[in-house]
């Protein structure tokens, strides 16, 4: 598909596309659901005042509100899939901004639940779950909630923090107004010397080319302009960081971090081993810095060459159908079922596989509890395609497994296993591509692409996470976020993760002013961790077989039943210990190890 001219949808075969029309065979049942749903959450203000009067109301009341949940999630997502289908149709814009303002007036009508449920007693709702049989299915949703109550401000206070709400996220509502529509990168000259503009979209890609002049240059108009305006940039997230804190002062919390964690009851100790097991192991990042600078043979290695291939794969088409085979024998490991699982879903229509006019870019999966875990993506018969479909699948896998087992009340898993399951599927792949490739310039790039995939998720996620550790720190502490004061750490961070090999930037101290997730506080370890997680499953699963293969299917089965850290468990993972970062870091030097014996 790739060097062929964008087709318009209707022009390409239904086979290729998702079986969207599953969720809706007929367009009126949405319509009516968006109804159904308002009109319940209006009749829900009846509990009001009553929800834990005796246990057949709190009963009730838990299932009014799963039942509207469920409707009008089913909704938002597929009119969210139709508009990705072709953002151009307006049919599908309209719906979806009219189910996004019936979401917004049901989640407002809704507000009052639980606060409301805290106001009772632990006792009095373990006595209701003990003595109504229905209730044992929300037992553990219950004790999770009630584990926060302590946390939980008066009805007055809470009424504030939530009216204050819409003002408290301005920092992040004002960069990304000023990243995605204000800022202009200008022109640079790309490698067949013809002006184009510089785009956040583009700049990857000039970052990736091997013509060393267009990646230097599209790193100083990139960072020219965050220069320019690091002053209120840094303004803008010195509020958000005050805003974090001051929210955890006055939930009582005892840091920011501790708030942003505890939604998960993750263990702060989690964050901690991720950043001292990484420094531990910076020597092997190190290394192979100073490989890159050998194999690009250059006097000073620059930021702007850390992101240009070391190898060049050669040229090959993998057509969709060919992909497809190579990541079923990838997952062989996980046995007969979960293979059975995977073809089904290719041949039910979980996945819209080729770009077309107007579709949304990139991949993703998604779905209601009652659909499909259906899969977009854009494949044009690369391996990283190949790759991209390993990754959605395993999420779209960890999604059937997960609403196959469990109530709708914990037909989600969170956010810190999330990206578990789809790594798990890379690096099955990854390591069975390795153990049967004898192209000496395909196994060099195999192994450079999961060097980098460490690189990328792992280390840098990990400064990342350091860096906002450092901030919020700060400020807790008296201290204030000047530009100077951020720009000065992140070079120090920078400087300590890629070690003596890479030359001093001017430029690289403002990249801190372009990450997004920056305003998504302690959101970022959990790439690292889940990284991690998955490279030590993946371990397992080919060392111990059977055993380690059940295990995980558990894990995949398991959705938010349990914390995540005890979810991951069922994996023979334990994230509260270094051990799994440590064996992911024995990986990722052994990477080095080969590909500076490859190489050098």
């Amino acid at each position: 598909m790739s060097d062929k001219k964008l087709k318009q949808r209707d022009e390409i075969s239904k086979e290729y596309k998702w079986n969207i029309e599953a969720m809706y065979p007929n367009e009126a049942k949405w319509e009516e659901d968006l109804k159904t749903a308002l009109k319940k959450a209006e009749d829900f203000q009846s509990f009001q005042g009553h929800i834990t009067d005796s246990k057949e109301n709190l009963y009730d009341a838990l299932k009014a509100h799963e039942d509207i949940d469920r409707i009008i999630s089913h909704s938002y997502i597929y009119a969210q899939m139709k508009k990705d289908e072709d953002n151009r149709n307006t049919k599908y814009v309209a719906m979806y901004d009219k189910v996004s303002s019936t979401a917004a007036k049901i989640s407002s009508l809704l507000s009052f639940f639980t606060p409301e449920l805290l106001k009772a007693s632990e006792e009095q709702i373990l006595k209701y779950i003990d003595e109504k049989s229905e209730l044992k299915t929300y037992e553990f949703m219950l004790k999770d909630i009630l584990r926060e109550k302590s946390h939980v401000l008066s009805a007055a206070e809470e009424n504030v923090m939530a009216q204050m709400s819409e003002a408290t996220k301005a920092p992040y509502d004002i960069y990304r107004m000023l990243n995605n529509a204000e800022l202009n990168f200008g022109e640079i000259e790309n490698e067949y010397g013809e002006k184009v503009t510089l785009t956040h979209g583009n700049f990857i890609n000039y970052m990736h080319s091997h013509n060393r002049e267009v990646r230097k240059n599209a790193h100083k108009n990139m960072y020219e302009t965050y220069k320019a305006l690091i002053n209120t940039i840094s303004t803008n997230y010195s509020y958000n960081v005050k805003t974090d804190v001051i929210n955890a002062r006055l939930r009582k919390y005892e840091s920011a971090r501790q708030q942003a964690l505890s939604g998960g009851n993750i263990p702060e100790s989690v964050y901690d081993n991720l950043i001292s097991v990484i420094h531990e192991y910076l020597p092997a990042m190190h290394k192979y810095v100073q490989l890159r600078k050998k194999v690009l043979g250059v006097d000073e290695l620059k930021m702007y060459d850390v992101y240009t291939p070391l190898v060049k794969l050669p040229n090959k088409d993998i057509p969709y159908a060919e992909g497809i085979n190579m990541v079923i024998e990838g997952l062989k490991p996980l046995g007969d079922e979960y293979i059975e699982n995977f073809q089904a879903g290719i041949q039910n229509g979980w996945i819209d596989v080729y770009e077309s006019e107007g579709k949304s870019s990139g991949a993703y999966s998604f779905g209601s509890y009652d659909s499909m875990p259906y899969i977009l993506l854009n494949y044009t018969d690369t391996i990283q395609d190949v790759f991209t479909l390993a990754h959605e699948m395993g999420h779209s896998m960890h999604s059937f497994y997960t609403r196959a087992n469990q109530p709708y009340t914990y037909g989600e898993y969170s956010i810190f296993v999330a990206e578990v399951a789809s790594t798990v599927n890379e690096c099955l792949l990854i390591k069975d591509l390795l153990n049967k490739e004898t192209d000496p310039e395909v196994r060099k790039y195999l192994i450079n692409h999961f060097i980098e995939s460490f690189k990328s998720t792992v280390f840098r996620q990990t400064m990342f996470a350091e860096f906002e550790y450092l901030t919020h720190k700060e400020v807790e502490n008296g201290g204030s976020l000047t530009s100077e004061w951020l720009c000065d750490k992140y070079e120090e961070l920078n400087s300590l993760y890629f070690g003596p090999y890479m030359s001093k930037d001017e430029y690289i101290k403002y990249e801190w002013s372009r990450i997004p997730h920056f305003y998504s506080s302690f959101y970022v370890y959990q790439y690292a961790t889940g990284f991690s997680a998955a490279n030590a499953i993946s371990n397992k699963i080919l060392e111990e077989g059977e055993t380690a293969r059940n295990n995980y299917i558990k894990f995949l089965k398991s959705g938010s039943s349990d914390h995540p850290v005890e979810v991951l468990k069922y994996a023979g993972v334990d994230m509260a210990t270094p051990d799994a970062i440590r064996l992911g870091m024995e990986t990722f030097t052994k990477l080095v190890d080969e590909l500076w014996d490859l190489m050098v």
